[in-house]
């Protein structure tokens, strides 16, 4: 544990449309080696690290209803997507040295373990870095969902959301150029502003067991390690 640092065992969760980069769908590989290169900085400081990462650049279960698939088998196609995402990024981090586990919440051997608790910790304690792939494992639940579920499981300080604003705005800061940051948040703040950080199941989930969530922009080289070193990056909602 690196007492200097404001966290020390964190779950970070990436959208999968973050690692399209500039492309259309799938991933782009110089967005993997950024944030591998990120994700190394805060393993290099002795900081315990665990990644959800969406799978929306491959499929997005909610939006498939839309073509005619059955909503539960969109979802299992979601979690498969996520998995991908997260051997990629383990293909990213072992090329710099990283060493990392997935674990998942639906069992695909031989590619991944099956997630556990004690499982998971014991790989953090052991240097490693853990992506969490596979969503909760059911149906009709997202990433964010299984983001804060995780999180709260490996007794994680924060939920650190890496996005591409650097925080949460009175309005979506891309549509109005008014829009005015908020450095920190109360969770009932939020919740009665409206304000779409993550959908409400995760959201009601991270309030009920106190765990604080961060979002911040990840694109920015750097933004990663400072907020964990305790710098005013993003926005806080505790």
């Amino acid at each position: 544990m690196n007492n200097t640092m404001k966290y020390n065992r964190i779950l970070l969760k990436l959208s999968g449309e973050a690692l399209m980069g500039n492309q259309q769908y799938g991933f782009d590989q110089s967005r993997l080696s950024d944030y591998a290169t990120e994700i190394k900085s805060v393993v290099t400081a002795k900081v315990q690290v665990a990644i959800v990462i969406g799978g929306g650049n491959i499929f997005r279960g909610a939006n498939g209803t839309d073509d005619g698939i059955d909503r539960v088998q969109g979802d299992y196609m979601g979690m498969l997507a996520t998995i991908i995402n997260g051997m990629a990024l383990q293909s990213a981090l072992e090329k710099i040295g990283i060493r990392s586990k997935i674990l998942s919440g639906i069992p695909v051997d031989p590619l991944c373990e099956t997630m556990s608790k004690r499982k998971a910790i014991d790989y953090l304690n052991g240097g490693y870095v853990i992506i969490l792939s596979g969503g909760t494992g059911n149906p009709y639940f997202t990433t964010d969902t299984a983001a804060a579920l995780r999180a709260v499981e490996i007794e994680a300080d924060a939920l650190l959301k890496g996005t591409r604003v650097d925080g949460i705005y009175t309005a979506d800061p891309e549509k109005d150029k008014k829009a005015v940051k908020y450095d920190t948040l109360s969770f009932i703040e939020a919740y009665e502003k409206n304000l779409k950080i993550m959908d409400l199941t995760a959201f009601t989930f991270c309030r009920e067991n106190n765990l604080p969530v961060v979002v911040f922009n990840m694109n920015v080289p750097g933004n990663l390690i400072k907020l964990i070193k305790g710098d005013k990056i993003g926005t806080v909602v505790k």
